[in-house]
């Protein structure tokens, strides 16, 4: 077994820069009447701030400060209103247009689709346990409350090659695609799947994101499959 003050290495950098890029490029992609003011602004502020959190952690999630925090925290907000302002802009496409645009609103509902899992991985993401340099770099013993308890997290009693990746006994942490998935899984089937949200902001966070998948599926989705059958 690990000991509990094991130094463990920084999260690499590369992973969710990429995750980031992913969701400017999707922004940047959508049909004029679902971008909320100039199409450059939003995306070229959080290209602005992505530079500024690689310059600070360039390779490895190593160094953490209060701006740093603050600045992550702020990129995530500003793709999720982006997104949440492009959701809505797309219901309104929905009962202003004919059938003839079908196939762009729903090739447009799958890229805000997948914005929200995107933006609710980075959430969970820097949120859980204080954040990506928080959970490699202190102590267990002086790790934030969880918002989520992951299956790693209760498998140290479990057959032994099952408990020799528990967090117990090898000391892991979830990442950035650990986050990516409780987040797919959660727009995908409405609810939790093996991850569980344990603290007030995480249930609310998956609630919203659940109901806004919810939305995009069922009304969205289910409009654009209708058209091209018209």
């Amino acid at each position: 077994m690990v000991t509990a003050g094991k130094a463990r290495r920084g999260e690499a950098r590369l992973p969710s820069a990429l995750v980031v890029v992913a969701a400017i490029a999707l922004y940047l992609l959508l049909p004029e009447p679902l971008i909320l003011g100039p199409r450059l602004v939003i995306p070229a502020l959080e290209v602005v701030l992505l530079i500024a959190l690689i310059i600070i952690n360039p390779r490895r999630m190593t160094r953490d400060t209060p701006w740093a925090r603050a600045a992550a925290l702020t990129l995530v907000a500003l793709i999720a209103v982006a997104n949440a302002a492009a959701l809505v802009l797309l219901l309104r496409q929905l009962v202003t247009t004919d059938d003839s645009q079908a196939v762009e609103l729903l090739i447009a509902a799958g890229q805000v689709w997948l914005t929200n899992v995107i933006v609710y991985g980075l959430a969970f993401w820097e949120l859980d346990r204080g954040g990506p340099v928080a959970r490699t770099h202190l102590p267990r013993g002086r790790l934030p409350r969880a918002d989520f308890r992951f299956p790693q997290d209760e498998d140290h009693d479990a057959i032994d090659e099952v408990m020799a990746g528990s967090s117990k006994n090898s000391d892991w942490v979830p990442a950035i695609v650990d986050y990516l998935y409780v987040s797919l899984s959660n727009s995908s089937a409405f609810s939790p799947t093996d991850t569980m949200p344990l603290s007030t902001r995480a249930k609310i966070l998956m609630g919203i994101e659940s109901t806004s998948a919810l939305v995009i599926s069922v009304l969205v989705i289910a409009k654009g499959v209708g058209g091209l059958g018209g």
